[in-house]
This record gives C-alpha cells, sequence and structure tokens, in this order.
C-alpha cells in the first residue's frame, strides 16, 4: 500500500516539473523566435490595402514585444 503512495507523488512532482520546464522552454524559444516578424506585418497591412510605414510597424513590433 506504501508504494502506492510513491507512485502517485512522484507522478505529481514529474507533471509538476514538467510543467515548469516546458513553460520556460517556450518563453525562451519564443522569445528568439517571434511569431511575427516585420516581414509579415507588412503582408498583413497590404492584404488589408494599406501600407504601413516603418514606424508603424516599430510600433507594433515594440507592443507584440512588450506583450510576450
Amino acid at each position: 500500500m506504501n508504494w502506492i503512495w510513491f507512485v502517485l507523488i512522484g507522478l505529481v512532482i514529474g507533471f509538476a516539473a514538467g510543467m515548469i520546464v516546458s513553460r520556460f522552454t517556450l518563453k525562451s524559444y519564443l522569445k528568439k523566435n517571434p511569431p511575427i516578424n516585420e516581414q509579415m506585418l507588412r503582408q498583413l497591412g497590404a492584404s488589408m490595402g494599406r501600407n504601413l510605414s516603418q514606424k508603424q510597424i516599430n510600433q507594433m513590433m515594440a507592443q507584440m514585444k512588450k506583450n510576450y
């Protein structure tokens, strides 16, 4: 009966450790490889019929970095 408790505690600790490690790994990956870059923003603006200035693109990139 004691071994069941060890297994359950081990699973809970393993789950918690896995969540923490995956969270930090994902944060560092997104910091190195943002999902949207300047070229994508230009294409998005063009698809909406707008030509975005460099200032607007810089503002949007700064806002996205702030949110990450």
